[in-house]
């Protein structure tokens, strides 16, 4: 190739439209979100007395968690897709676990000691630890996707993020289903589910995200 043809195709290469990496996340998250919540349909059902429970403060306060959870770990997520070293605002991940704990307290003060077990083993405490990793796997994978067109300067750090924003994401769908509202049952079940996948996507981040 001469010269002057290979700086045109540089030139063009450089002048092509290319979309933010912001845009490529968001647009990733709404995409495995969209197919997570195919795949809950095909294994799961909204519970039948999903409308009467919004009255229940402990149903609401699973959804406060999970997507107060969720929402702020976006903004860590875009920043975590960059080269740069910029301050990340981890504070904002306090949020969902104060309110947890303040739910957790009422619920102590609420209910009888003796009653305090049978609200933290709960009904469903397999199919939480089972179901909101495999309704993580799809928001996973097209984030994933979309990091790799980025430069994540912690590749880890970044892995770790798209998994608590992606198991916030299926925590949310599956509390749907979740007869379970206990936040006894929420802060033991939920929060280990959430941690699986947040050290699982930590370690596949680390490795596929280098660059």
């Amino acid at each position: 190739m001469k010269t002057d043809q290979l700086i045109s195709a540089l030139s063009a290469d450089r002048l092509a439209p290319t979309r933010p990496i912001d845009r490529s996340i968001l647009i990733a998250l709404l995409g495995g979100s969209a197919l997570a919540a195919v795949v809950f349909t095909m294994l799961l059902t909204v519970r039948a007395n999903a409308v009467e429970s919004l009255g229940d403060w402990r149903f609401v306060m699973k959804f406060i968690v999970t997507l107060g959870l969720a929402l702020p770990a976006i903004s860590l997520l875009l920043r975590s897709a960059r080269p740069l070293s910029v301050r990340m605002p981890w504070w904002l991940l306090l949020i969902a676990p104060s309110i947890l704990g303040i739910g957790v307290a009422s619920e102590l003060l609420s209910i009888p000691p003796a009653a305090w077990s049978r609200r933290l083993i709960g009904h469903n405490a397999m199919y939480c630890l089972t179901l909101i990793p495999v309704l993580s796997i799809a928001p996973l994978v097209w984030v994933f996707a979309a990091l790799k067109r980025g430069a994540p300067e912690r590749p880890g750090v970044a892995g770790a993020v798209s998994g608590l924003v992606c198991s916030g994401i299926a925590a949310a769908l599956y509390a749907t289903h979740c007869s379970d509202d206990s936040p006894l049952f929420v802060a033991t079940w939920y929060v280990i589910a959430v941690g699986v996948v947040t050290l699982i996507a930590s370690f596949v981040g680390s490795k596929v995200l280098r660059w």
